[in-house]
């Protein structure tokens, strides 16, 4: 028993990581179909707290899920890194990735940076690695370059 808790919480790190990854693909990644944006929100909420839900209510009352729709774009996101503090509780973390925002006419490539914090919570279906995310904030998400196709 006692080598399995340790390997266990050998694991955390990693798992920590992946948690992150997740909310961050499913959050960030979007199609033009109202249908499959909702899943995502919904599968990326079950990751974590109300502060997800905060940011995407101010980008729905922006109209940015609409303008996502009506105009077929494509949103894709490539994570560079995560760093989490596993030494102090709740786990601050940062994530720094790529976003893709493609159009029928150009590719605009932004850089993304977020802070968040990581509670440990039930492992479940939903939440495999078995951590909640909060606090979560947006600190950078600036164009790099735009690609006319």
């Amino acid at each position: 028993m006692l080598a399995l808790s340790q390997d266990a919480e050998l694991n955390r790190p990693i798992e920590a990581k992946e948690h992150a990854r997740r909310f961050h693909e499913l959050f960030f990644t979007l199609s033009p179909q109202k249908a499959s944006i909702e899943s995502n929100m919904n599968r990326a909420f079950n990751l974590s707290d109300h502060s997800s839900f905060n940011y995407y209510k101010d980008l729905l009352e922006k109209g940015y899920y609409t303008r996502i729709i009506t105009a077929n774009i494509q949103q894709n996101i490539v994570v560079d890194s995560v760093v989490i503090n596993m030494q102090i509780y709740p786990h601050k973390g940062r994530l720094y990735a790529r976003q893709f925002i493609i159009r029928s006419s150009n590719i605009t490539q932004r850089s993304l940076q977020t802070s968040f914090e990581l509670i440990n919570s039930v492992r479940s279906d939903v939440s495999p690695q078995g951590f909640m995310l909060q606090n979560f904030k947006v600190l950078q998400n600036k164009d790099i370059e735009t690609i006319t196709r």
